[in-house]
């Protein structure tokens, strides 16, 4: 292992992160939160960026810089760096007044129990932002800030709540991939750090080279966040520091909102409907918007992936109006509209909430879980398995029945016409299965952490991390945070959101004998 590289890596990692932490701060600034609030959250961790990341990048750079990058420690670099940079986005949150932390802001002090559970609850909050989770524990329960409020998360700093918004927006792309940019002259490999962070089983180069790639990849997401917030401020007319948290928190399919209600506090169609277009447009795998750039429209028209995932939508919808209508007895505007919704919210894995889902009858639960375990497609900014795994295995299997039938028969598993090959193939079944065997072993983790919560609630609650969603049901849906769990199972999740964001195999490598086998002479 050159662990050079990795310091590298993690180093420019976290030079770059002290950009959003000052915008964040000037955000606070302009907003009259309180200087010291300002200070106090944002000065700690942005020094410590700087010099941790200047010593990590004087340790890491050599001469041969970009010739030692390799697929092992290209892994290892996104594996290890994303947990670095989520103990700084947990800075703001524990210095800062909305946990319990070594400042005192509410007169009264915490106790070394109370402060040990904010900088638990720190970095789960800050690792559901920067997996793009969007679970939350700021509850009154636990936020020194909320004391005597109506709204617990409207109560917090401005600067905090920006802060949430762009660790969502940051970790959506990956921030490692931003870095990029910076890097791909100086580090080779790029590509592979590239493949280790985003999601999806494969990654297409739209461009020549890496530089170029993520120019791309990072321009539409761009685009589409102004958009966003342009359509949201002057059409919806919701107000410039809502309009911007939720163009940050859609469009990396995060979820974070700046109430406690969410988006249930606009009440408005209008604010849905947009959300909704953009919510949908998350869940599209981003090289099939360059090709509509290049005006390549029979690439996206026959895009097989891409239809699954209209299809998948419509029928969730679908489902949810009828049995909305039928088993709850809404009328069919309001079915129609918070359906859609949901369907998009869900299985797109943003998370938001235009009504309180975990209410709804039994067929509705049972499709929203399957959303949350599904996912949108590869190569976009939504958690959970993806279509395009799903429908490789299903391909396989089918395959595999023909074979049966007729032993000689040679039949090729194709994608959009293309043949993918057996090596591809194991990938993603490896994928899968160790997806459904990590979720077997943390239903049972999670039932001796939390013995009090439904099978339903801690189902949820594992799908809901694994597949990056947020609200989960049961006790932890819409309308609830989950402060209620205990510290153990709150890092337990938190690893889970992780090890989903980073599609399980990049975090398995570091489990792997061979990736810290020392180098040899040869």
């Amino acid at each position: 292992m050159r662990y050079d590289v990795i310091g590298l890596v993690a180093g420019w990692s976290l030079i770059l992160l002290t950009v959003p932490l000052l915008i964040s701060g000037g955000i606070g600034y302009i907003m009259n939160d309180e200087m010291s609030i300002i200070l106090w959250s944002f000065l700690p961790p942005i020094i410590f960026c700087i010099i941790v990341g200047l010593i990590f990048i004087r340790l890491g750079t050599r001469r041969d810089t970009a010739d030692r990058l390799r697929d092992r420690e290209a892994f290892a670099a996104v594996a290890l760096s994303w947990p670095l940079i989520v103990a700084v986005g947990a800075l703001p949150y524990w210095f800062g007044p909305t946990f319990h932390g070594p400042i005192t802001w509410d007169g009264d002090g915490g106790t070394l129990y109370e402060i040990m559970g904010g900088l638990i609850r720190g970095w789960f909050e800050s690792m559901s932002g920067f997996t793009t989770s969007g679970a939350t524990t700021i509850d009154p329960y636990v936020s020194p800030r909320c004391e005597g409020v109506e709204d617990c998360i409207a109560s917090q700093p401005y600067g905090i709540l920006f802060w949430r918004s762009s660790t969502q927006w940051l970790g959506g792309m990956g921030i490692i991939m931003l870095g990029m940019l910076l890097l791909s002259r100086a580090l080779g490999g790029g590509m592979s750090i590239a493949r280790a962070e985003l999601t999806g089983p494969s990654l297409s180069r739209l461009r020549p080279r890496l530089q170029e790639t993520a120019k791309a990849l990072w321009g539409i997401y761009i685009g589409f966040t102004v958009l966003e917030f342009i359509l949201l401020m002057w059409w919806a007319d919701i107000g410039w520091f809502n309009a911007i948290n939720y163009s940050l928190t859609t469009m990396p399919s995060g979820g974070f909102g700046t109430t406690d209600a969410g988006i249930m506090a606009f009440n408005s169609p209008l604010v849905e409907g947009i959300i909704t277009f953009f919510m949908v447009a998350t869940g599209i795998n981003f090289t099939l918007f360059h090709f509509l750039l290049l005006k390549e429209y029979a690439k996206v028209i026959n895009d097989q992936e891409l239809r699954v995932y209209i299809i998948v939508l419509a029928g969730a919808w679908a489902v949810f109006a009828l049995n909305l209508v039928h088993g709850a007895g809404w009328d069919w505007g309001d079915a129609i509209r918070h359906g859609a919704f949901q369907a998009a919210a869900i299985g797109t894995s943003t998370g938001y909430a235009s009504a309180d889902f975990a209410s709804w009858p039994v067929l509705s639960l049972f499709v929203l879980l399957f959303l949350m375990v599904v996912g949108a497609s590869a190569g976009s900014t939504s958690g959970g398995l993806k279509i395009l795994r799903l429908r490789l295995a299903f391909v396989l299997a089918r395959r595999e029945i023909h074979r049966m039938v007729q032993p000689r028969a040679v039949i090729s598993v194709r994608m959009n016409g293309e043949v993918v090959d057996d090596s591809r193939m194991w990938v993603v079944i490896g994928m899968l299965s160790t997806w459904a065997a990590l979720a077997m072993v943390s239903l049972v983790v999670l039932a001796i952490f939390e013995p009090t919560h439904s099978l339903e609630t801690i189902l949820s609650v594992i799908f809901a991390a694994l597949g990056n969603t947020g609200p989960a049901l049961g006790a932890f849906g819409p309308t609830s945070t989950w402060a209620g769990l205990n510290w153990y199972s709150l890092l337990y999740t938190s690893v889970l959101m992780w090890a989903g964001r980073l599609e399980l195999l990049t975090v398995l490598v570091l489990f792997h004998p061979r990736t810290w086998r020392k180098e040899t002479k040869s």
